[in-house]
């Protein structure tokens, strides 16, 4: 319940973001993908190519190969040229090829020209779990007033839809007789994508809140610990201490092995022994 102020942005986004699209599978959407950055190429607009991994990345590097376009990858291989390689992508003609998560921190400045074609245009080629990295992605187009526009390519195959929302869109592209090569440009898919998100968004939050849990019990057994510790290496006589956990243990020793409800013959006597030896290596008779 604290009080929030919201900043207003400095200039007004004009970017245009384009509803995402969807194909039935990953081989129809890389193709999609393809034939966009085609397009857009030849109107001499700057493009940045999001992919969600390495493997993803060189997918797409030697499709555009076969299509004669020169373009730039950046991932784990070439990190060294990471912020070089971004801050050139709104240069002229640049395709930039990048994981999702690549150069953040870099400005994307647009070369001579390119605002007044369009500016740098986004593709998105899968959509993350999170919404947050999405909108990053997104957000290096349209910076600072700048114009822009941004557009994700989806499958039935990519691992959030076929994790969470694949069953329902596939019905919907069936009801609507869609064909091969044929994408779905729907409100429904929006909100299924974005519940699909949500899922994992969730379930990502109660993963994180029981490990706090956990580490809550770990951290008070950490002071406990290390109370004793710190009682040990202060003290300058610890008998007492000493006395008082050896008294400690018996007691909750005998806690486990006897009980007064029933007659002491019934108690574990051969379980009592044992446990004496193992900690005390003493022989109860």
């Amino acid at each position: 319940n604290l009080p929030v102020v919201v900043i207003p942005p400095n200039k007004k986004l004009i970017r245009n973001n384009y509803a995402d699209v969807i194909y039935r599978t990953e081989r129809e959407k890389f193709k999609a993908v393809i034939k966009e950055i085609v397009e857009v190429h030849k109107m001499g607009r700057s493009i940045l190519v999001g992919t969600v991994s390495i493997d993803r990345s060189e997918t797409l590097s030697r499709l555009l190969k076969k299509e004669n376009i020169g373009h730039n990858v950046l991932n784990a291989k070439n990190h060294e040229r990471e912020a070089e390689i971004i801050a050139q992508a709104g240069q002229g003609k640049n395709v930039t090829i990048s994981t999702n998560m690549a150069g953040r921190g870099t400005d994307i400045v647009l070369g001579e020209g390119i605002a007044k074609l369009g500016g740098l245009h986004v593709v998105g080629t899968e959509r993350h779990e999170s919404r947050r990295i999405d909108n990053q992605l997104r957000g290096r187009s349209g910076r600072q007033g700048d114009p822009g526009s941004s557009r994700f390519f989806l499958s039935l195959e990519d691992d959030l839809m076929r994790l969470f929302g694949s069953d329902r869109i596939s019905g919907i592209m069936e009801k609507l007789g869609m064909e091969e090569d044929i994408p779905i440009e729907h409100p429904l898919v929006t909100r299924s994508i974005e519940s699909a998100q949500k899922k994992v968004e969730g379930r990502n939050f109660e993963i994180r809140k029981q490990l706090l849990d956990f580490d809550n019990e770990m951290e008070y057994q950490r002071k406990v610990i290390y109370e004793q510790r710190r009682m040990v290496l202060e003290s300058k006589d610890v008998k007492e201490h000493i006395s008082e956990m050896i008294k400690d243990t018996i007691e909750n020793i005998l806690k486990n092995y006897t009980n007064k409800e029933i007659y002491p013959e019934e108690w574990d006597w051969s379980g009592l022994k044992d446990h004496f030896m193992q900690i005390f290596s003493i022989s109860l008779v």
